[in-house]
């Protein structure tokens, strides 16, 4: 079976070593080297860099709009095409090109967060389960109809990192029974996406990571999780922008105006919300390292007695 696989970061390297280890994959697609780094090189994506160490041929177009990427696809003769945070919408003309078309490894459980931060949104939102879809790929945006699922918990205090390793290994495992299937000639049955319970998670903006205190404890305290380690939520503390790693949401009544210091102690600071309060465990000062809330607060004796 002729695999053509296509996807970009570090959440696509499983899926690709499974449909390594179960079909013959003969190219990977990725996006264009891009810069990174202090230095701002041209740097090679996650995908890329297990591609070249595999031996698979890699092609990184732009897009799809010219007739020679698609004749470049067409010529490998794929009988599938798997599809996972790629980064490029495909149009019909490259979907129609593999006999069995193409399969998409989607971190959620659709219809709930199609788009491109379906992690990060479902913690920030406080869901408490997810998982991961193959769906098989249509023009619309995650929009086709589900082959195989599977669900998981999401844990109280789990970031975004954590939860995206787990789903990134869950989607493997996903991909490689569904391949497994394929290659005993069993179809898959498509299973079209409820129009109830759609919702799109859209991409994460650096300027979201800034926390508004007159929210509640709860939902801030799911921003916290949701942005580590991208983009990492932040605030004034005492006069100076932190970055905060870890929190959580106390329930606790106040009359305090939203922002101010409630207390610090060995535990964490705890810092007065719109209704509760958000005690900060791990903070990182610009130029710093992340450090333990006591370890901030012993650095700003000043303003900590």
């Amino acid at each position: 079976m002729r695999v053509v696989f296509a996807g970009t970061p570090e959440f696509a390297v499983p899926c690709l070593r499974a449909a390594a280890s179960k079909a013959e994959v003969v190219a990977v697609y990725t996006q264009p080297d891009r810069p990174a780094g202090r230095g701002r090189g041209l740097t090679p994506s996650p995908v890329k860099l297990e591609a070249v160490q595999r031996g698979i041929p890699v092609h990184q177009p732009e897009n799809f709009r010219a007739a020679e990427a698609k004749a470049v696809l067409r010529a490998l003769k794929p009988d599938l095409m798997v599809v996972v945070a790629y980064g490029l919408i495909l149009p019909q003309s490259v979907l129609d090109i593999p006999e069995y078309g193409c399969w998409n490894v989607h971190a959620s459980l659709l219809p709930r967060w199609r788009g491109a931060a379906p992690i990060q949104r479902a913690i920030e939102a406080g869901d408490t389960r997810t998982g991961v879809c193959l769906m098989q790929m249509e023009k619309g945006l995650d929009t086709g109809p589900v082959l195989l699922a599977q669900a998981l918990d999401i844990g109280p205090e789990e970031t975004g990192g954590q939860l995206h390793d787990r789903l990134a290994e869950l989607g493997a495992k996903v991909l490689s029974d569904a391949l497994g299937l394929l290659r005993a000639t069993i179809q898959l049955p498509p299973h079209p996406q409820p129009a109830e319970g759609v919702t799109y998670a859209h991409k994460l903006d650096k300027a979201e990571a800034t926390l508004d205190w007159p929210q509640s404890a709860t939902v801030l305290a799911n921003k916290v999780r949701a942005f580590n380690p991208w983009p990492v939520a932040e605030a004034q503390l005492a006069g100076e922008r932190v970055r905060i790693h870890a929190a959580r949401a106390l329930d606790e009544a106040h009359d305090a105006e939203p922002g101010s210091v409630l207390r610090a102690g060995r535990d964490g600071i705890d810092i007065a919300c719109g209704s509760g309060v958000l005690r900060l465990q791990t903070l990182q000062r610009d130029g710093g390292k992340p450090i333990s809330a006591q370890d901030y607060r012993n650095a700003r004796r000043d303003v900590f007695a």
